[in-house]
C-alpha cells in the first residue's frame, strides 16, 4: 500500500536551532519562532489578536497533528496559550482555570482539594485544558464522556478582540465544547467538580474469543474499563475499576494516599508482551532497553491490581513520539465491528507492534464530538517512530488500512490525532455539522482562526 508521506510525516531528528516551532512529535514545523506570541493574561491575549494583520493559530502543548497547528502564510501569528495558566477561582461544585493550564496541574489542584472532574482523564496529562476541549480529549467509562462534557462555561477572546462567555444555556455552547481551535482563543474554563473517589482496578488477561460481548459487560458492570487487544495472540489485557471498598479505602489512606499496587502479580501477559517488544525493537531500532516505547508495553508484564484515585489509576501514559489513530464507533455496533476487525486481521495479517486500545464513553453533547449523542467505543492504534525518525512501512500500511475499515463502518476519528479526511462524509457523520459552521461564521466571520487544514475541513 502506498501511504502518502503527508499523512504520517517523518519525524525530524536534527538539532533544534530555535528558528522554527515544531509540534510535540517533531514531525511538522508549524511556525517560524518570530511568528509566536505568548500572552500570560487575557489582556495580552486580546492584544495579540487585535494587533495581528494575518490569520491566527492557537497552540499549547503542541501535541496535536501538525496540520491542525501550522500557519497558513507569512504574516500569520501562532498564539502560544500555555502561559495563560493557573486556578482562577472555585466554589462548592466548580473550579475555574485559565485556558492554558495543563491537565496535570488541574488534576493536582483538584486532588489537593479532595475533588475530581466528573469525567475520567485521558492517558496523557501534559496537554492544556483549551487543547483538550479543542480536540475532544476523553478517558473511559460509560458514566461520563469527554472533558468538554464536564465544562460549565467557557470564556473566549473572539476574532475582533472582544471577550465572550458561553455557558450551558448559550445556544452556541455545544459548538464551543469542541471547537477545533477555529472559534476563538479560550482564556478561561469553569469545570464541574465532584468529591474525589478512590477506585480499585482489577486487571486480567483473557481470550479475545468473546470480546464482542465481554467489552459490553466490562463497561456496563463497572465504573470504568479499559482494554488492550493483541489480535496476533488472541489475547486481551483488561482493566475494570469500581469504587474501593471501605477496607481498601482505609488501606489507601494509611498509605498516604499513594497508589497501592498489590503484592500478588500475574505473568499471564509476559509472553505476549515479549512478542510485542520484539516487533517494536525491529521497527524502532531503539537500543535502550528502557526506551519510552518499550516502557509503554512493558507495564503489562507481571501486572497487579491497584487502588488509587482516578488520576493515579488511569492517567499513567508515557508521552512518546508516535502516530496515533483513534476512531469512535457507536457502542451498540461494537460487537459487529470487532467481528469485522477479526475477519480483516485473519485475512490480511497486518504488521502490528502495539495492541489495539479499547475505551468506551457515554454520549457527549458537543456537536463535533465522536461521541455526540451516543455511547461510543474508541479503537486506538499506535505506531512508534524509529530512532532515525522514520516509521515502519508495515506499521504505516496497517494504520491506513485499519482506518479505512473503521471509516467504512461509520467511524468518527479523534480530531487531535491522525486521520485521512477523504475517508469521511462529515455531514452524514455529524448531524449538527452545518450548525457548527454557522456558529463559526458568527464568531469569526473572516475565518481568522484558521489555516489550510481548517479551510479544507470546514469550507
Amino acid at each position: 500500500m502506498n501511504v502518502p508521506l503527508a499523512l504520517y510525516p517523518r519525524r525530524s531528528t536534527s538539532t533544534d536551532d530555535g528558528t522554527e516551532i515544531w509540534n510535540w512529535a517533531r514531525n511538522a514545523a508549524i511556525a517560524p519562532s518570530t511568528a509566536v506570541v505568548s500572552p500570560t493574561t487575557e489582556a495580552e491575549l486580546r492584544e495579540a489578536v487585535t494587533s495581528s494583520a494575518g490569520r491566527l493559530r492557537l497552540t499549547g502543548s503542541r501535541m496535536s497533528a501538525g496540520r491542525m497547528l501550522e500557519l497558513a502564510a507569512s504574516g500569520d501569528r501562532l498564539i502560544d496559550t500555555s502561559g495563560l495558566r493557573g486556578l482562577l477561582g472555585t466554589d462548592e461544585d466548580s473550579a475555574t482555570f485559565a485556558g492554558g493550564t495543563s491537565l496535570q496541574e488541574i488534576y493536582g489542584v483538584l486532588t489537593s482539594m479532595g475533588r475530581m472532574l466528573p469525567s475520567s482523564p485521558g492517558v496523557i496529562a501534559s496537554q492544556t485544558l483549551a487543547g483538550a476541549l479543542a480536540t475532544g480529549t476523553h478517558g473511559q467509562g460509560l458514566r461520563q464522556s469527554s472533558i468538554g462534557d464536564a465544562v460549565l462555561s467557557v470564556r473566549m477572546v473572539l476574532a475582533d478582540g472582544s471577550a465572550a462567555e458561553f455557558d450551558r444555556d448559550h445556544p452556541s455552547f455545544p459548538a464551543v465544547q469542541l471547537g477545533l481551535g477555529v472559534l476563538g482563543a479560550v482564556s478561561a474554563v469553569t469545570l464541574r467538580t465532584v468529591p474525589s473517589i478512590v477506585y480499585t482496578c482489577v486487571k486480567d488477561a483473557v481470550s479475545a474469543d468473546g470480546l464482542e460481548t465481554q467489552l459490553l459487560t466490562w463497561n456496563r458492570d463497572h465504573a470504568m474499563s479499559k482494554a488492550w487487544w493483541f489480535p496476533d495472540e488472541n489475547l486481551v489485557h483488561v482493566w475494570t475499576a469500581q469504587e474501593a471498598t471501605p477496607e481498601e479505602y482505609r488501606e489507601y489512606e494509611a498509605g498516604g494516599r499513594r497508589l497501592i499496587e498489590r503484592d500478588q502479580t500475574s505473568d499471564a501477559m509476559n509472553s505476549t508482551v515479549d512478542q510485542a517488544l520484539a516487533n517494536m525493537r525491529g521497527d524502532t531500532r531503539i537500543t535502550d532497553e528502557n526506551g519510552k516505547p518499550y516502557r509503554t508495553v512493558n507495564r503489562f508484564k507481571d501486572f497487579s491490581d491497584v487502588t488509587g484515585d482516578v488520576y493515579q489509576v488511569f492517567c499513567r501514559g508515557i508521552a512518546t513520539p508516535q502516530i496515533n489513530v483513534e476512531i469512535g464507533v457507536p457502542l451498540h455496533r461494537a460487537g459487529e465491528v470487532i467481528a469485522v476487525l477479526k475477519e480483516w486481521h485473519a485475512r490480511t495479517r497486518p504488521h502490528m507492534h502495539y495492541p489495539i486500545i479499547l475505551r468506551c464513553t457515554g454520549p457527549s453533547t458537543a456537536w463535533l464530538s465522536p461521541s455526540q449523542g451516543q455511547e461510543t467505543v474508541y479503537f486506538g492504534f499506535v505506531v512508534y517512530y524509529a530512532e532515525d525518525g522514520t516509521l515502519s512501512e508495515g506499521g504505516m500500511d496497517f494504520l491506513r488500512a485499519v482506518e479505512e475499515v473503521l471509516a467504512t463502518e461509520g467511524g468518527r476519528p479523534h480530531w487531535g490525532k491522525y486521520f485521512e479526511k477523504p475517508l469521511y462524509d462529515w455531514r452524514s457523520l455529524y448531524p449538527r455539522w452545518d450548525d457548527f459552521r454557522r456558529v463559526r461564521d458568527e464568531l469569526d466571520p473572516g475565518h481568522r482562526f484558521a489555516n489550510a487544514f481548517a479551510d479544507d475541513l470546514l469550507d
